[in-house]
Order: structure tokens, then C-alpha cells, then sequence
């Protein structure tokens, strides 16, 4: 009834008894909508009670808000979101997601208590936007790697020596981006100082001037043969060789690259062998020689009548002093003998590695013995156990060769953390511990670490500080604001503009492929891509058992909850429509989305797409239009509605104004904060002929991609580049076809081949990451002719993270077990079928029988009681320690007055208001 239906004349009347009942009941609701998504803050355990192996530490970082880093203990953990409150934070959630989505976090220490972001800045009625939220970060005990968490905060189960971290701002979709710029190690007991975390780089970007460098280094050479210092007459063998490797990346082949290199080959022994052909060479020399040989196609085994590669590998060191028989040049076992330095070391194993000779293990695992605690490399050969002080320079090229080594991944981890943190805000690094001036020496091996390692952010950050270091010439000096320039820096800067480094620098040419064909790609669904792949039928089996696949139909939130996922359901479908495994499960979930099935809470599908209402998201719209084209329903008649014409009103006309976020830019569609839920839209577009609808988001799609070939993951784009949005961009691109569209998907297949680890898997979110290694194969399916190896490499890797019960991990690294969005993307991913050509008729598959009402009474969350619920609002997410609610403080009487009240009322009343709410999500 309208207001002015109640004020007929009757003004001064008392008011009516279901007036005032309702005036009580929008005060209660509106009190119980406080009461479910705001918590109290706890009696907090001192810090100190905390120690590295009774408790967990939890650490809040308020820096976007002008605070710190703030930390609480939990003596006695149980869940990742009771540790935040019961260490003396306080939080808000959503009203779409409940108190799990932690939307708002406050600390009596910080600004007395305020919760942020504050309410003029987001509301906390839908899900925030992946590019402004707390993202929640965990590491075991003994690591020092942050791991962005696959599992909501109540579904983390703690155990003693646990660091968790809650970090404010932007990330993609699984978290490869805006991890804590603090370690774990920075912030667990035994240091009560808080972490002071540097910001990312600001620094302005830049390119260097290759072609300006390579004239400069040419200029200093001698005969243009070789490098010989000032003053001197012999030539300076290093910077000779070093300016050969700068050549190599700018110019590649040429001839004074070939000049360079016949001098050294005919002075290797003067270089290599100092003491006689008889003896050990000079690890280090021999080395570089080793690689300048591979990087310029010659034979490292008969470089200047040398056997370069089998003399590093004979003379490894057996051990050190501590044998009691020293051998000279050897401090430890494992070092190459008279490598002396760590450049060295590193050198001779790359040296031996890019020969296709496999390192001894003991002088691989020596470079892991150089790394300090904080994960950084010092420089000097020193004995285990002697003061550690590492270097950016170092430190990053340790780094590049355990990349390329494999098998090191948390060393490798710990030394990008520490490069992370060394960077200062301009991109520049200091040339060592204390140094307060940047280092063009330093700067450049980091940036070339970075770039090599995926943080390609900091790395263009790193290359924009060395442009601004070039002098007039072309050459660089040792640190910011040299005058004068020098041999020994600008080769190291050279590679690093070049984005290319010691590891994969070669003047091999590319040799030129037949463009990828423009149609479908041949693979038929159920026909697995090449290579030993995961079992299928095991895992179709994990996908579809009834622990998962709740009654036959939809896949939850998480554990203890009955709310639909409707998202990972249509995941699911997707695998089981690639295989073809178990049609009849297809079948039951299809029919339960296609006729308004129904989760525990009340909602269908069209609650989650928003169809109907001014939340429509348009990525939810594509990827359910898809399905319906996938299995022959019509998607223009799909749930009740006409979700092509939905997703055609979806199609951004110009960008929205703040607060409204509705549409990123013209042609992106409506609340799709991914590239991701772009492609799937515009994939579901031109497969129902929309074509001309779909031309304003294609030419969007392609907007995105970067110089490398790449896409980033979030819309607007964060500049990160994504394996997982890289393929379902090709994929799309792939079917809209045209020159433009072809040429951008070759380059994404050239990137993502590139992006391939040494043990086939590919980086994502979580590390070696199953499902960007399930994406790849689709992706590089698309040209499989070309990928084969990739292809076959990445199905291996994801057999190798199949557990026994069918499902898989979601990384190589971190908590172990089946994980179902890993599983489902894993199992689609590894037939190689393309979403735009994903095909599966349901045609004589009978229909799933409905299933009967369980008839069981909702569960009530009591202090004490941590059985949790399907039917209540605190089941979204599991259940603490003292129950979701009992944090709060209620009494379990006024639960049950409230309780009582809310009957009366009539509980339809709030529930429609709920509904309406998460139609506006678009999540």
C-alpha cells in the first residue's frame, strides 16, 4: 500500500495495529540486517602470547587508508574468521553474501574502530568489485610465501604457527595480483614491530633506446673486436663478453657480433684456462663463453677447440674445508671450482642447462644455500651458516636460473618476495643492503628476473626507471644521476629494455608458421587433446558424486550451506558436456536451471543473473546463454527468459560515472568485471547470430590486449597479464574470425606457449596453477598442430594433480586436496575443446527424477553448537568457533524472541527483499 493511500483525511488518528506491527517490523528487520553482517570486536590475546608454534597471527594492512599494518593473536585458532575477530578485529559483510564476504574490517587501534572502506565509499549491499576489496592471504607455518586463499575465511581450518593477511584494493580474479607487499615472516611472533610495506611502483613508464645503446657499445670497442679499459693494453675479457650478449639482443646476428665472438673463441684459453689447458678453468669465464656460444648457435663443447661444458661439469666440488682434504677454489660441496663468486655459480649451472647437460644436483641446491632469510642472494660463495647479506643483482639472476633450473619453485618465491620488496616507489633498486641511491646494475637484473618470473608490472616499472637513466650517447653509469656513462652497467640494462636475459637470449631466428586456421578446431568433443592426460572418467566421477553435486543439480558455496553456486554449476556442466561422460547428471543440471529449479535459499539462476532488473550482469547472462547453446536448448528461451535479447540491452552505449559501476567502457557489458565474463558474453553472442550486436564488445575485447599478446584479468584492465584471460579471449576472437581477430589470437598463443613452466603447468593465482594450465590447452588448441608439445606437457602436468578421488589440487604448491573449480575447469580444459565450439545434444537422455523435500527443520546457530545449517543466514559460509551468530554477543533467548517476531511478520516479507537483492548482484 502506497504512503498516500494511508493519509486519507485521517491525520492525528492513532495509527492502525498492523501500521504499527509493520513500523516494528521494518526497525527489526532492518536491526536483524545489522545483527547477521556486523560483528563486535573481541577481548584479543596479547601478541606476545603467540609464538611460532601456539597460536595464529593475523595481520590487517590500513595503508589505503592512511593507517598501518595492524596485528592480532588467536591462542587457540579454529577458523580463518574467527581468528580476525577474536584477534580484535572488527568486520561488516554484505547483505547480498552475508557476514562471510568480509566487506568492511576495523581495529580499535586505527581511527578508533572505524570500519573501512566507509559507507560513502562502498555500500556493502552486492559484492564489491574485484578491483576494491579485502583480499585474504594465508601461509603455513614455515612459509614465506603469501598463497591468495581459493576458500572463504570461515572455511580455512587453522592450526598452530597459521599467518593470515587481509589486504585492501585489486586483484584478478584468483589473486596473482596485489599480494601483502609484507612476508608471513614479517609479521608471525618473535617481531613486534608492524611491517612497513612499500606501495607498488609509481614510477612513470619508459622504453630504453636499444638501437642508441648498441651504437654506444660498438663505440667502445677496440678493433671492433673487443673491450679494452682506459689506460690498459690487454682487453677485458668480461665486458667483451658482456657487450657480445647486449649485441645479441639488440641486433641479433650480425656482423659485429660474429667479429666479437671469433675473438673470444680464439682467446678462450687465455681467458677460460689461466692456469693451463691441464687445469680447472676459470668457472666463471668458462661459463660466459659457454653461453655466448649457445646464445649465438655455435657448439659450447668446442667453443675456441674447448670442451667448455664437459670441463665445468668435471670439476664440481666434492666438498669443502670441512672434509679435512680442501681442494683448492672450493668452499663448499657443490661450487664450481674457482666460481669464487655467485654470478659464477649461477653462470656455470645456466651454462650447463642451456647446453641440454643436466648440473650436478649439489651445485643447483649450492645456489639455494646462498639465499639469506629474507630471500635474498648474496654475492660471495659463502660457507653454510656465515652472515648472509643479499643483493637485488644477485638475487635476481639466482632467481632466473632456479626458474629455469625447476624444481626450487619456494626459492625461486622467496627471492622474487624479497625483490618485491626491495623495489623502491620510482621502479629503481638499490645496488646493495642500506644503499639509498638506485643501481642501474641492480635495477636491470631484477627487471629481468621480474619480467621472467610473470610480475611484469614491477619489471616495466624497473625498465622505465633504467630509460630515464640513459645518457645522451646511449650508455648508462653505475647509479641514478651519473654523468658518466660505462661499459660494465649498460649491457645488463640492454637486456632488461630488450625483455630478455641470459636464460633465453638467442639470435635464433623464429622460423615463420602458417597462420592458424580460421576454422573450428577439429578435436571432437570427448576425443582428448594430445598427450597423457587426467583420467576423465574419474574425474567426471568426483564432479558428479552426490557430495558434490547437491541432489543431482547444483554445486554449493561451501560446506554446511545450501545456497547454489550457480556460477561453478555451469562449470561443471561445461566439463560434463566436453566429455560426454554422464549425460543423464548433464541433463539434471540443464533442467534444473532451465525450469527455475530452485536452491536451499529460494533462488534460481535468474537470481544470480540479474536478468530483469537494472543488475544484470552481462558476463552471468553470457555464460548461462552459453550453456543453453552447448546442450541445443534455445537460449532465447532458457529460464523463462530471452537471455540474447537481455544480453544485447547489456552492451555498454558509453562508460558510467561514480558511484554507478555498471559499465567499465563502451562495448564492455554490464557489471562483467573480467575478461574473462567479456569473452564468455560475446562467445554467446555470435553463437546465436548476434553478430552486428556483438561488434561494439569485440572491438572492446581486442582494446584489451597488450603489446605482448596478452589480456589482464580485470575490466578496466589493471595491466597484469592473465594466462587464464588470455585463452578465453582467443577463444572468442577465434570464432568472431577476420584478419584483426587472427592476428591477435596468434600473438595470444605465441604469449601463452611462452608463459609454459619447465614441468608443463602454467602461473596463475595460486602458482603452478591447474586451471590456467586446463585454459591453456583450450587456448593453444585452437592451433594444435602447431602447440602439440605445449599441449601434451600441460596434460600431463594436470594427470600429475589428480588425487585419487578423481578431482585435482588447485595448484602444485599449497594446501593439498580435490578442489571442485579446479576440477571442473581441469577436466573441460583437458579435452582441448573450445568454449565457442563446445557441443553436446542431451537428444534421448530421459529426464532426472526430481527430488523429494528433505522436510528438515533449519538449523539454529547456538554458542557452543558448530554443526552450522542450510536454512539460515549464517549457514553462507560455515560456521565458527561459537557459531556465526554467537559472536555477536545475542543471548540465545533474544535469538529466539527474534525468531518468534520474524514468524509473526511473516518471514516472505524479508526473504522477497533478499531475493531482490541478489538479483541486483549480476555475481
Amino acid at each position: 500500500m502506497r504512503t498516500g493511500e494511508r493519509r486519507d483525511g485521517r491525520a492525528g488518528t492513532r495509527p492502525g495495529p498492523w501500521t504499527a506491527l509493520t513500523t516494528a517490523l521494518l526497525v527489526l528487520v532492518a536491526a536483524c540486517v545489522t545483527f547477521l553482517t556486523t560483528t563486535s570486536p573481541a577481548a584479543a590475546d596479547p601478541i606476545g602470547d603467540c609464538t611460532a608454534t601456539n597460536g595464529a597471527v593475523v595481520a590487517v594492512d590500513f595503508g589505503p587508508f592512511g593507517g598501518k599494518v595492524e596485528r592480532g593473536c588467536d591462542t587457540t585458532p579454529t577458523t580463518g574468521y574467527d581468528l580476525l575477530h577474536d584477534a580484535g578485529f572488527t568486520t561488516t559483510g554484505t547483505e547480498h553474501d552475508g557476514p562471510g564476504f568480509i566487506c568492511r574490517i576495523g581495529h580499535g587501534a586505527f581511527n578508533s574502530g572505524t570500519r573501512y572502506p566507509t559507507p560513502d565509499k562502498e555500500s556493502c549491499v552486492l559484492t564489491p568489485p574485484a578491483t576494491a576489496y579485502w583480499s585474504y592471504w594465508t601461509a603455513s607455518p614455515g612459509q614465506d610465501e603469501w598463497t591468495y586463499s581459493q576458500y572463504g575465511a570461515m572455511d580455512r581450518k587453522l592450526k598452530d604457527g597459521d599467518v593470515d593477511a587481509w589486504v585492501y584494493g585489486g586483484t584478478d580474479v584468483g589473486g596473482s595480483t596485489g599480494k601483502p607487499t609484507f612476508t608471513p615472516d614479517d609479521v608471525r611472533p618473535g617481531d613486534t614491530g608492524s611491517p612497513d610495506p612499500g606501495d607498488p611502483p609509481t614510477g612513470p613508464a619508459g622504453k630504453v633506446d636499444l638501437p642508441a645503446a648498441a651504437t654506444w657499445l660498438k663505440g667502445r670497442l677496440t678493433d671492433g673486436e673487443r673491450i679494452v679499459d682506459d689506460g690498459a693494453d690487454n682487453p677485458n675479457y668480461p665486458l667483451t663478453t658482456e657487450t657480445a650478449y647486449a649485441l645479441a639482443a639488440t641486433d641479433g646476428k650480425s656482423t659485429a657480433l660474429e667479429r666479437i665472438t671469433d675473438f673470444l673463441a680464439a682467446h678462450t684459453g687465455d681467458y677460460a684456462y689461466p692456469n693451463g689447458t691441464d687445469q680447472a678453468p676459470d668457472a666463471t669465464a668458462a661459463a660466459r663463453l659457454a653461453l655466448l656460444a649457445e646464445i649465438t648457435e655455435k657448439d659450447p663443447n668446442a667453443f675456441g677447440g674447448h670442451h667448455l661444458v664437459g670441463d665445468l661439469a668435471e670439476n664440481v666440488c666434492a666438498a669443502g674445508p670441512e672434509s679435512g682434504e680442501p681442494t683448492p677454489g672450493c668452499t663448499a660441496k657443490g661450487d664450481f671450482r674457482g666460481a669464487t663468486y655467485t654470478d659464477g655459480q649461477a653462470l656455470s649451472a645456466l651454462a650447463l642447462l642451456r647446453a641440454g647437460a643436466t648440473p650436478p644436483a649439489a651445485a643447483v641446491d649450492r645456489l639455494t644455500q646462498l639465499q639469506c632469510r629474507d630471500g635474498g642472494v648474496t654475492s660471495i660463495l659463502i660457507r653454510p651458516g656465515e652472515y648472509c647479506d643479499g643483493d637485488p643483482a644477485t638475487t635476481g639472476l639466482v632467481a632466473l636460473v632456479l626458474h629455469k633450473a625447476g624444481g626450487h619453485d619456494d626459492a625461486v618465491a622467496k627471492a622474487r618476495t624479497y625483490l618485491t620488496k626491495s623495489q623502491r616507489q620510482d621502479g629503481a633498486f638499490p645496488g646493495s643492503t642500506g644503499a639509498t641511491t638506485g643501481s642501474v646494475y641492480a635495477t636491470a637484473y631484477a627487471a629481468q628476473a621480474l619480467c621472467a618470473l610473470g610480475d611484469t608490472d614491477r619489471a616495466d616499472a624497473a625498465v622505465g626507471w633504467l630509460s630515464r637513466q640513459q645518457l645522451d650517447g646511449g650508455g648508462f653509469g653505475f647509479e641514478e644521476g651519473a654523468t658518466d656513462p660505462a661499459v660494465h652497467p649498460t649491457p645488463a640494462a640492454v637486456l632488461a629494455g630488450a625483455h630478455t636475459n641470459l636464460a633465453a637470449l638467442t639470435t635464433t631466428e623464429t622460423e615463420p608458421t602458417d597462420p592458424p586456421a580460421t576454422e573450428p578446431p577439429t578435436t571432437e568433443p570427448g576425443t582428448p587433446a594430445p598427450g597423457d592426460g587426467p583420467d576423465l572418467k574419474k574425474g567426471v566421477a568426483y564432479l558428479t558424486n552426490a557430495a558434490n553435486l547437491k541432489q543431482g543439480r547444483y554445486y554449493t558455496t561451501g560446506p554446511g550451506t545450501s545456497r547454489a553456486d550457480f556460477g561453478l554449476t555451469i562449470d561443471g556442466a561445461y566439463a560434463l558436456a566436453a566429455t560426454g561422460l554422464n549425460n543423464a547428471k548433464l541433463r539434471g543440471v540443464v533442467d534444473f536451471l532451465d525450469h527455475g529449479g530452485k536452491d536451499g535459499e529460494g533462488r534460481t539462476v535468474n537470481d544470480w543473473t540479474g536478468i530483469g532488473t537494472r543488475y544484470a550482469a552481462g558476463g552471468s547472462l553470457g555464460k548461462t546463454a552459453l550453456l543453453a547453446e552447448a546442450v541445443g536448448r534455445d537460449p532465447r528461451d532458457f529460464a523463462g527468459h530471452d537471455l540474447i535479447a537481455a544480453l544485447g540491452k547489456a552492451v555498454c552505449a558509453k562508460p558510467s560515472t561514480a558511484p554507478d559501476r555498471s559499465c567499465a567502457a563502451k562495448g564492455a557489458y554490464t557489471y562483467a568485471p573480467s575478461v574473462f565474463a567479456q569473452s564468455l558474453a560475446v562467445i554467446a553472442q555470435l553463437r546465436a547470430g548476434e553478430t552486428a550486436a556483438a561488434e561494439r564488445p569485440i572491438a572492446y575485447l581486442e582494446s584489451l590486449q597488450q603489446d605482448s599478446g596478452a589480456w589482464p584479468s580485470l575490466i578496466p584492465a589493471t595491466d597484469d597479464s592473465d594466462v587464464d584471460s588470455t585463452a578465453i579471449a582467443a577463444m572468442a576472437l577465434d570464432l568472431a574470425g577476420g584478419d584483426k581477430a587472427d592476428k591477435a589470437v596468434d600473438k595470444a598463443l605465441a604469449w601463452l606457449a611462452g608463459k609454459q613452466l619447465p614441468d608443463g603447468g602454467f602461473p596463475g593465482a595460486a602458482g603452478d596453477s591447474v586451471n590456467s594450465a586446463a585454459l591453456a590447452v583450450q587456448g593453444l588448441s585452437l592451433d594444435a598442430p602447431t602447440y602439440a608439445d605445449e599441449i601434451g606437457k600441460a596434460r600431463k602436468f594436470l594427470a600429475s594433480q589428480q588425487n585419487s578421488d578423481g578431482g585435482f589440487n588447485v595448484a602444485k604448491e599449497g594446501q593439498r586436496g580435490s578442489d571442485l573449480r579446479a576440477s571442473t575447469q581441469a577436466v573441460g580444459g583437458s579435452t582441448g575443446i573450445s568454449f565457442a565450439e563446445l557441443k553436446r545434444s542431451l537428444t534421448g537422455t530421459s529426464p532426472q527424477p526430481e527430488p523429494s523435500p528433505s522436510g528438515r527443520a533449519p538449523d539454529i546457530v547456538t554458542p557452543g553448537d558448530t554443526s552450522g545449517g542450510d536454512g539460515g543466514p549464517s549457514a553462507d559460509g560455515g560456521s565458527g568457533r561459537d557459531g556465526a551468530l554467537a559472536s555477536t554477543g545475542a543471548q540465545v533467548g533474544a535469538l529466539a524472541a527474534i525468531a518468534a517476531v520474524l514468524v509473526l511478520a511473516g518471514w516472505r516479507t524479508l526473504l522477497a527483499a533478499r531475493r531482490r537483492t541478489d538479483a541486483g548482484s549480476g555475481r
